[in-house]
């Protein structure tokens, strides 16, 4: 019979008097050996499935501690009504054409999860064609993933539970409305028709039993294709990396539907490979079988290849590839590099449209199919865009523009006129103009110039005392850019500043940017976070009492390491679904595709210096940390929560001052992804209440 052990508590009085009584979580005697080195993991049984008793009693009894602290806040009710306030607006995404339909996501204000429509002009009425509000009564079902069949006359679309990666996928009839068969499952991220739409290739991974499925590291992955109405069981492999079952795919088609791009990541290498197989005959040729660099297929023109990538070319640029001889050796410049990072490029009406980055801002730029120079896409300020897909004879893109001060905006682009429309601009119920963004550049710890996005009302009065959060990333070649955020503007309204700094190990900067600090640089990105710190200090946006840090996944891990590492420069930290453990992250789900970032524990230098920031294992007793709240979710498969688990646990056994140490699990949730308004909301009116309680201010009764 099962005895719960999470039954006593440690109870500590907080800096603002509350008493907590934090759950003592049993330690174990357990010792792992990294290249010789001995290095314990006391807490071992919080990796077990969240459904085991002792795990779920903990969770419980660390809840409890949590929310009772938070109900005890002044204003949380008026927070949230404000935050929801703030988000009741209509909001679209880009919309996807296929045979003159029009296929687009939109919410109303505050539904869980976005509707989406059908239309055949953008003046016509549209139909709901998928409302996932309706698959769940808490909102936790939600939309993952979609194909359009080129006659826009069938559906393909994946449905995810409580946040989750897995995926399952079903096609529905446009025209009806109905869906026409049973469901494919056990199956990740991508899926696609083929070209008559028989059926359709999805990526496949070995099914998974229990708790296990949120756990268990994600290996042998498989392209599969499946006939419409036949059995999932008859299921064809139509490619597998056999003799690498560690490796990563990523299938793909071009625009005909008869090539399948498929990008090979081995979980050590940076960039990635990319093969190329025949629908039709199955042949695969490995165009790029080398890492080292990025390389994403554009079009297939015959027996040429064009694609964009960074290899020779650090900021990247477009080239032709020659089925016929491959590799790089065949490799024809078609755009060159230049002085901005070049972020995608998308074939659309016979034109190239190049995205780039300029100090992390957006433009686009227009070139021919021989890389002339045509003309530039003129956007309404210094902000960030999305979009611009499409099909080699479309007429017509869409893109999205949105900066610190405007909500996403969508926009019709007439390829051949080289002119953008106005399409959907939403209406707030407050003005953003009373906010104001500015960029700065400070110097990190060893000289190199970073650039940092500063958010705040104006007006603002440098006298040390605005609390201020600071969010960063920093990693696997991800650029920061500027976004709208309704949340930012009530944290604004509430005499709050919110920067950005865009450190490197991110993509703002090229291929350099992110590699300056991987693997055994990675103390870099760290480095960068902590010298903005020192300069908003510096520079009195803020005091150390009044900073908070904040960062979410490999976010997350930075918000650990430098709390860690600098306890007394923050007042608060908050790391949401964060890599705590770092000499285990590569132990579940698709954590193995991590180490091309983060290098690999089980190589000597590699190891040597994840375990010099791994958050968990650097916390030490006696240390006067920041008032803390880790927040995760209980079904988080991209980065478990057992990483959120055993750093509160142990950074509550190594806290010596009064700051509170809480943990924050939400139940039926995932990693982000597909995440409910309500839960959304609810998460961040807990984040800013306790930010600002642990700043000694309290929230506004009006804003």
């Amino acid at each position: 019979m099962f005895t719960p052990l999470v039954i006593a508590c440690a109870t500590v009085m907080s800096q603002d008097g509350v008493k907590l009584d934090y759950p003592i979580a049993r330690k174990v005697d357990v010792v792992d050996d990294y290249n010789g080195v001995k290095v314990s993991d006391p807490y071992r049984w919080l990796e077990q499935p969240i459904s085991t008793p002792e795990v779920k009693d903990w969770v419980d009894a660390e809840n409890k501690v949590t929310f009772n602290y938070l109900d005890k806040i002044p204003g949380r009710d008026s927070l949230l009504a404000e935050l929801e306030r703030r988000i009741n607006f209509e909001r679209y995404q880009v919309p996807v054409q296929a045979a003159g339909r029009i296929f687009y996501e939109h919410n109303d204000g505050l539904q869980n999860q976005d509707v989406l429509f059908v239309t055949i002009a953008p003046s016509s009425q549209p139909r709901v064609l998928i409302d996932p509000n309706k698959l769940s009564a808490d909102g936790t079902v939600a939309l993952n993933g979609t194909d359009f069949s080129d006659d826009g006359r069938w559906l393909l679309y994946g449905t995810s539970k409580s946040g989750s990666d897995w995926v399952e996928w079903h096609v529905k009839n446009v025209d009806t409305g109905q869906d026409i068969y049973e469901t494919v499952k056990w199956s990740k991220f991508i899926a696609m028709f083929d070209r008559k739409v028989r059926g359709f290739y999805y990526l496949a991974y070995p099914k998974s039993e229990g708790g296990q499925a949120f756990t268990n590291a994600n290996a042998n992955p498989t392209v599969r294709y499946h006939k419409i109405g036949s059995d999932q069981s008859a299921d064809n492999v139509v490619y597998a990396l056999k003799s690498h079952p560690d490796w990563y795919v990523w299938p793909a088609l071009d625009e005909k539907r008869t090539t399948m791009w498929l990008s090979i990541n081995p979980p050590s290498e940076t960039g990635n490979r990319l093969y190329v197989r025949d629908n039709q005959t199955g042949k695969v040729i490995k165009l790029i079988d080398s890492g080292g660099s990025d390389v994403s297929p554009i079009a297939r023109v015959g027996d040429k290849v064009l694609v964009f990538t960074n290899y020779k070319a650090p900021l990247g640029r477009v080239v032709q590839l020659d089925l016929k001889r491959p590799g790089w050796g065949s490799a024809k410049t078609i755009v060159s590099e230049g002085k901005d990072t070049l972020q995608a490029v998308n074939w659309v009406g016979g034109r190239l449209l190049a995205t780039y980055m300029e100090d992390a801002r957006s433009s686009v730029r227009v070139f021919s199919m021989t890389g002339k120079l045509l003309s530039r896409v003129k956007l309404p300020g210094l902000g960030t865009v999305a979009g611009f897909a499409g099909k080699s004879t479309d007429r017509t893109t869409y893109y999205s523009y949105t900066d610190f001060g405007t909500p996403p905006e969508i926009f019709s682009y007439d390829v051949a006129k080289g002119t953008s429309h106005l399409y959907r601009s939403p209406k707030l119920s407050f003005d953003p103009s009373r906010y104001v963004a500015e960029q700065v550049f400070y110097h990190s710890k060893d000289g190199t110039r970073v650039p940092m996005f500063i958010v705040h009302k104006k007006g603002l009065r440098l006298d040390g005392s605005n609390p201020t959060i600071l969010y960063g990333y920093g990693g696997f070649n991800i650029p920061e850019q500027p976004w709208f955020s309704t949340s930012r503007t009530v944290w604004m309204d509430m005499g709050g500043v919110w920067c950005l700094a865009n450190i490197r190990g991110g993509g703002e900067y090229g291929k350099a940017w992110h590699e300056a600090a991987i693997k055994t640089h990675r103390q870099k990105a760290y480095d960068d976070f902590i010298a903005a710190a020192e300069f908003l200090i510096a520079n009195k946006y803020c005091s150390s009492q009044t900073l908070a840090i904040n960062g979410g996944s490999n976010g997350g891990l930075l918000v650990g390491a430098v709390m860690v590492q600098r306890p007394e420069l923050f007042g608060v930290a908050v790391p949401e679904v964060g890599v705590m453990d770092m000499l285990r992250f590569n132990q579940f789900t698709v954590g193995k595709a991590w180490e091309s970032d983060f290098g690999s524990p089980q190589i000597p230098a590699e190891f040597a210096a994840i375990r010099r920031y791994s958050p968990y294992h650097n916390l030490h007793p006696g240390t006067r940390y920041p008032a803390t709240l880790v927040t995760t979710a209980d079904t988080d498969d991209r980065v478990v929560p057992a990483h959120s688990f055993k750093f509160a646990a142990r950074l509550q056994e190594c806290q010596a001052g009064p700051a509170p140490v809480l943990i924050r699990i939400e139940s039926a949730a995932g990693h982000g992804g597909g995440k409910p308004i309500t839960k959304t909301l609810e998460e961040l009116r807990d984040e800013f209440a306790f930010m600002l309680h642990n700043m000694g201010r309290s929230i506004p009764e009006k804003f």
